[in-house]
């Protein structure tokens, strides 16, 4: 692959965002057009501010950071301090950024972005709830066939959910927005928790980050050790499941994941069953395919990918 491939990546960080982050800012086959910051694990005004600090962190403080929204479409807004600590990047220490929150919304970074690039050259990377992404869509439906793919993080079908028995975090967030995209008519690609949950930090794992010795390596294992205390007394395993980084690790090596074109549905009328995607993997209804939906991955391939480019910050 000779071209960069054009992405914005759409977070809320947490630590698995900042995995993520990190893997997209050493790999240089990505560009990153900015960073945009949702409500999320964390309220905006951190999420934004951890953008930042994974950017410095990473040495690349001209990377552009944007805020977007501030809650949900339609609902009140729900966070996970319990899982990602008070700051959402518990773990590390790491300093107050000093580069600078750019001036534009996000939503209006997304939309001019879009229109700008030559259609179909740019891919979003969502991260985090969808409510950037399906605002940009609602504000400007002219961006949605100019829109590459979206890779995103979210939904679970045959783990269940993780924030109610039926619903994945970042879809339970935003129903109405993850209603929005999948109904977009983009090209989706699909990480939901049946795949993530099969990419576990081991003790093992971890070890291979700090043996780095970088800054960036002592970091990330500082960060995974603080994230994964919480899913591994809930599932009861070693380690817990790295979510995000499953997108950015996708667009290097789409080889490590395996899954199937479907169609993916989103209850947003039940409290019961809130934000559930509903995964038609069988095909027994005659709703159109609208998502690549993983479900295996190379997880050794994964966590070396992961270690080999993080080294390199």
């Amino acid at each position: 692959m000779s071209a960069t491939r054009k992405i914005i990546i759409d977070t809320d960080p947490g630590q698995d965002d900042a995995v993520a982050i990190l893997l997209a800012l050493a790999s240089p086959e990505l560009e990153i057009l900015g960073l945009t910051a949702v409500a999320g694990n964390v309220p905006l005004k951190l999420t934004e501010k951890n953008a930042r600090k994974i950017c410095e962190l990473a040495g690349k403080p001209e990377t552009k950071v944007f805020a977007g929204a501030i809650r949900p479409l339609a609902r009140s807004l729900v966070t996970a301090e319990e899982v990602h600590g008070q700051s959402g990047l518990n773990g590390p220490e790491l300093p107050e950024p000093t580069m600078p929150l750019q001036a534009q919304y996000a939503v209006d970074f997304i939309v001019e972005t879009l229109m700008k690039e030559d259609s179909g050259t740019v891919t979003l990377c969502p991260l985090g709830p969808l409510t950037n992404i399906a605002l940009a869509l609602i504000r400007e439906p002219k961006i949605a066939p100019r829109i590459k793919e979206i890779v995103l993080m979210g939904g679970g079908f045959f783990e269940g959910g993780n924030v109610t028995p039926a619903a994945e975090f970042n879809i339970y967030v935003d129903p109405q927005a993850a209603d929005v995209v999948l109904r977009s008519g983009v090209p989706i690609v699909m990480m939901p928790l049946d795949v993530t949950h099969k990419a576990l930090t081991t003790g093992k794992r971890i070890a291979a980050f700090r043996d780095l010795g970088t800054r960036v390596g002592i970091a990330t294992a500082e960060m995974l050790e603080f994230f994964e205390r919480f899913d591994e007394e809930k599932y009861g395993t070693d380690g817990g499941p790295l979510h995000d980084p499953c997108v950015i690790a996708y667009l290097l090596k789409p080889e490590l994941f395996k899954g199937r074109h479907c169609n993916v549905t989103v209850e947003t009328a039940s409290e019961l069953t809130m934000g559930m995607t509903v995964i038609d993997w069988w095909g027994v209804t005659k709703r159109d395919k609208n998502a690549t939906v993983m479900r295996d991955i190379d997880h050794d391939g994964f966590f070396a990918l992961l270690v080999e480019r993080l080294g390199r910050l």
